[in-house]
């Protein structure tokens, strides 16, 4: 059976309930769900790892494409599931690393951002260690030429969204598929999912992925990852 993860946010204390949920440590906003074990089963807790010079250093950086976080395995901080670090970023392109709680190497990630100079749309390269490189690339073209020549009403639709207090506003395609030779191990949906096709896949790359890909939401999107605080 494929699994199936996601980024989702704990809820945030009320007035109703002020105290964080029972087993969630201090400092946890979201988390990576298996959602194929569960509307809600937790994979891991998601969490920055901040550079010399914390958040401000952080968001500086994050604008050249550089993100740095840690998926752990439980709440109380004890074991690392997985850690993903940079190693460049800059001129539209980033490599990442992710690493395992032994200090192994799962397996890199390469983002290429559209019109970079590699192409039209958005390249994500997934290599897992001693696997085949997967390559994705964001959105078919067809709906990217639909979507481009009607930018300009998305963008009244935003507007309108904001003075009114929300709503849906139409977002540019996101599905990804990532296909290693014949095979498509990974996929990247457009309710921002991805789903670990391929019984061969490393289940902490796939949530480290779904992690690094909803980092880069759309300005329509909301990120993860951007918080000031």
């Amino acid at each position: 059976m494929p699994s199936t993860f996601k980024v989702a946010a704990l809820p945030k204390p009320s007035k109703a309930r002020p105290e964080p949920l029972p087993g969630v440590a201090e400092g946890f906003e979201h988390v990576v769900v298996d959602a194929s074990r569960g509307p809600f089963h937790v994979f891991a807790y998601l969490e920055r790892e901040l550079p010399p010079g914390g958040i401000p250093a952080y968001l500086t950086a994050r604008k050249d494409g550089a993100r740095s976080f840690v998926l752990w395995a439980e709440p109380e901080r004890r074991t690392r599931l997985a850690t993903l670090v940079t190693t460049s970023a800059g001129g539209g392109v980033a490599e990442y690393q992710v690493w395992g709680g032994q200090g192994e190497l799962i397996g890199t990630f390469v983002r290429e951002k559209a019109l970079s100079g590699k192409g039209l749309r958005t390249r994500w390269t997934v290599n897992q260690a001693g696997c085949p490189a997967a390559v994705g690339f964001k959105g078919r073209i067809f709906w990217w030429y639909v979507w481009w020549p009607l930018f300009p009403l998305w963008v009244l639709i935003a507007v309108g969204s904001l003075f009114n207090g929300g709503g849906d506003v139409p977002r540019g395609p996101r599905r990804i598929v990532w296909r290693a030779g014949d095979d498509a191990p990974l996929e990247y949906r457009s309710d921002d999912e991805v789903v670990a096709h391929a019984p061969w896949v490393d289940l902490r790359l796939a949530a480290a992925l779904t992690a690094v890909v909803r980092s880069f939401d759309s300005w329509l999107g909301t990120p993860w990852d951007d918080r000031k605080k």
